[in-house]
């Protein structure tokens, strides 16, 4: 490494007893500037560097950074920076040869060593500045998390979540300040919390279903009694299928286009950590129910826009996927997907109507794929007696960009 290139800003991860590795300590000693909150500022010793408090919100701060480059810059972090920290965010804008990263035993190590959980079994999440109701992707019978929360209310707001969800029984463990002189652990049911907890604390939980409670698996194909909807949606078996030919994995983009009530962007996003998703429904009241699905279902980051294709596409960033589940016959709709999507994406779309169809054989007879059609029938009372009911017939063509 050259000097030119060498880190002019190091990410000191520090504890509740405020220890330093050697290391650490002299980054710290030998920085210009020093970021931290008043709390990290309280636990370490005295340094000669200035004082800067992180200001709000979190991209004034970056670019306040940026332009110290060439000074000596230190931030102090909670435990290790890299996992749901400072050093996650800077890394998306400063090349990894601007950072020295100096990581403490983080919040979930501590935890995991408190609870005597291996910690490769456990689901690590981040609820700080986040709804708790991110949590319901993770929510199984037997599922052990550990989650970083916003604020002491948190544990009472989980509560009441897993209560609704039927988890009432589930164990829920705060451990407050752990590995400080102010450590305190307390344990008690969803069902029956009224602990107050200490804002500084990691929340760990022990999912138990109540009798009869049901769950909501990630495996693409929720029940659609699972979503509001006025009842013009991608059924349950259609769905499924629909989101095996797009493939969801970590960090793709997903374009729905004609999202609905959402149930293709929605189903996606719990697919895959890391993924995202951006749907255009220009209808007020399906947008209304999208956002009111995202939030219950677990994904509440679901990027939901108030626009149509192909003219609320213009300024997107080019996609990994795209569902085309309405506005199918609008002008150049295939044509602008296709030469959005990025190479070795997919592109799905569903018709049952006849126009729409004629588009998707246009398409399949131009850029290739696989043209479907899925007929669905569903067994329900006919008379005192049972019978096959279908479900419109729909057309389904997929395909990848080579």
């Amino acid at each position: 490494m050259s000097a030119s290139s060498r880190p002019w800003l190091t990410l000191i991860g520090i504890g509740e007893d405020g220890g330093l590795a050697p290391a650490a300590r002299h980054a710290l000693v030998s920085a210009d500037i020093v970021y931290g909150s008043s709390r990290h500022f309280g636990l370490v010793d005295a340094f000669p560097g200035e004082r800067r408090a992180w200001p709000s919100p979190i991209s004034k701060g970056i670019e306040d950074l940026k332009s110290l480059y060439g000074q000596t810059v230190a931030i102090l972090a909670t435990g290790d920076p890299q996992w749901f920290g400072i050093g996650a965010t800077l890394a998306r804008h400063l090349r990894a040869d601007e950072m020295r990263v100096l990581p403490s035993l983080s919040a979930f190590q501590l935890a995991a060593a408190r609870l005597g959980w291996a910690l490769q079994d456990v689901e690590c999440l981040s609820i700080h500045g986040r709804p708790v109701e991110t949590l319901r992707t993770a929510f199984y019978p037997g599922a052990r998390i550990l989650a970083l929360t916003s604020n002491g209310d948190a544990p009472s707001r989980v509560a009441e979540l897993l209560t609704q969800d039927g988890f009432g029984p589930s164990r829920m463990t705060v451990l407050e300040h752990l590995g400080g002189e102010k450590e305190r652990i307390v344990e008690g049911q969803a069902e029956t919390w009224r602990d107050e907890a200490a804002d500084f604390h990691t929340l760990a939980l022990e999912l138990r279903a109540a009798p009869g409670a049901g769950f909501r698996p990630v495996v693409p194909g929720l029940p659609d009694e699972a979503f509001h909807h006025d009842g013009k949606m991608t059924k349950r078996e259609i769905r499924a299928a629909t989101l095996a030919a797009l493939q969801p994995h970590p960090d793709a983009l997903l374009w729905d286009i004609g999202a609905g009530c959402g149930s293709v962007g929605i189903e996606w996003l719990r697919a895959a950590r890391g993924a995202r998703a951006v749907g255009l429904e220009p209808h007020a009241d399906r947008h209304a129910m999208a956002e009111f699905n995202a939030l219950a279902l677990g994904v509440p980051h679901f990027d939901l826009l108030n626009a149509a294709a192909p003219d609320g596409l213009a300024d997107l960033p080019d996609p990994d996927a795209i569902f085309i589940g309405g506005g199918l016959t609008a002008n150049e709709i295939v044509d602008t997907c296709w030469a959005r999507l990025k190479p070795g994406g997919r592109l799905v779309s569903n018709a049952v109507t006849l126009e729409g169809e004629a588009v998707l054989q246009q398409a399949w007879q131009i850029h290739g794929g696989e043209l479907t059609r899925l007929s669905v029938q569903r067994a329900s009372a006919v008379g005192g007696l049972t019978g096959w009911r279908p479900l419109m017939p729909v057309t389904q063509w997929s395909v990848v960009k080579l």
